[in-house]
């Protein structure tokens, strides 16, 4: 927690020393008018959404989505583009500003002659710079809303050693990260019920994250997946959104919904009568360095519950779970939580390769297999190389 309040008052410190900054980048008072309103609405915000949060008064639902989505968009990029690209800058600016010192000093009458053009050049520049972070911002913001209620179906065929024969074909609906409440609501959220329903899968399986945060969002998030239709069987597991809140009310609250809900259990499916086991792995609330190590124990100990005489599916928010499930030989494992690296140059650069070792698509160990969503919602507004996503798996036995 006391991470999080150190980037939050970094936060605000940098909104003060850009607003400094970019209000003295020009002289002209409808400029300086322009930055000052978009900062005192940014720091403003912030505030709001900090305080909503913190207080747990729902405030921060109040703001329309395009502010609260501009306040996202302006703290977790702009602010730390602008400041790379400040540090960046600065030495070559302080070695131009040497460079005219030194030939104003011996040539006088050329810099008198070109005094009205680099004023105007320098005037023109102040202005752009005072102008493009706020109209980046709420250029990306409105980019962002547009991609909110699009996500894609990815099908994937996956190879499983030792599938019994009976479940090759067996189809799999893998939802994840839902986040129903800030950014992922209405029509999206039905739109995707429908999808998972006309793909008739034989098994709709929801890795995490069914809510954004707040637990007013939860009966919504409960009556959508209830409105699920798998052929043979839903189950759902617990993601770190689902606890911010109030992780035992969300947990007690899921439970008395009647949802087949994993919490460090497994349930017996019958696929096409054959019993297929399915071990849900809860959210590890350990974080810091040992946060993987946590979370491999608590696999090695869900396991224990695996019957060898059934064919088994883990269920792991984090896909690092991975590391010990393949240890153990676990054929397939299902995953969410990364959204697939939600800022992405290309496939393998951007933050999911930053962040995970795992961070979309299908990986393989030995004769183990994970599967990454993107997931189908959003906690944070822009998404780049790395669209919202239902995965329609289908199991084939491996010759």
């Amino acid at each position: 927690m006391s991470f999080i309040f150190k980037i939050i008052g970094l936060m605000f410190a940098l909104d003060i020393l850009w607003w400094w900054v970019l209000a003295r980048a020009t002289n002209r008072k409808w400029i300086r008018a322009f930055v000052t309103i978009f900062m005192i609405a940014q720091t403003a915000g912030l505030i709001w959404l900090i305080s909503g949060r913190l207080f747990q008064t729902g405030w921060d639902r109040w703001l329309p989505k395009f502010a609260t989505a501009a306040i996202f968009i302006w703290h977790f990029v702009g602010l730390g583009l602008l400041s790379l690209l400040a540090i960046t800058l600065i030495p070559i600016l302080l070695v131009q500003q040497m460079v005219r010192i030194s030939r104003r000093r011996r040539q006088p009458e050329e810099q008198l002659s070109n005094h009205h053009n680099q004023y105007t050049r320098r005037e023109f520049l102040g202005v752009a710079a005072a102008i493009t972070p706020p109209l980046l911002t709420l250029t990306l913001t409105g980019i962002a809303l547009r991609q909110l209620n699009h996500f894609r179906v990815r099908r994937l065929v996956v190879l499983i050693r030792d599938l019994p024969p009976a479940l090759d074909g067996t189809t799999i609906a893998h939802v994840s990260d839902m986040h129903v409440g800030r950014f992922t609501s209405g029509r999206v959220l039905r739109e995707m019920v429908r999808v998972v329903n006309e793909l008739r899968a034989d098994l709709v399986l929801l890795t995490g994250d069914l809510i954004n945060d707040a637990l007013t969002t939860l009966d919504e998030g409960i009556e959508l997946v209830r409105a699920l239709d798998p052929r043979l069987g839903l189950y759902l597991i617990e993601g770190n959104h689902d606890l911010i809140e109030n992780a035992s009310e969300f947990e007690r609250r899921v439970k008395a919904s009647g949802i087949p809900f994993l919490l460090d259990e497994s349930a017996i499916a019958s696929v096409h009568g054959v019993p297929v086991q399915l071990l849900g792995l809860s959210w590890t609330r350990r974080n810091g360095a040992n946060h993987d190590e946590a979370i491999s124990r608590s696999v090695r100990t869900l396991l224990q519950q695996r019957r060898p005489d059934v064919f088994p599916i883990l269920l792991a928010h984090h896909p690092h779970a991975f590391d010990a499930a393949a240890e153990a030989g676990m054929p397939l494992t299902l995953s969410g939580h990364t959204h697939g690296g939600q800022l992405m140059l290309n496939e393998q650069l951007g933050f999911g390769p930053a962040l995970f070792r795992y961070w979309s698509g299908v990986y393989t160990r030995g004769q183990s297999k994970l599967i990454v969503s993107n997931g189908v919602g959003n906690w944070f507004p822009v998404r780049a190389n790395a669209p919202a996503e239902l995965i329609h798996l289908t199991l084939r036995r491996e010759s």
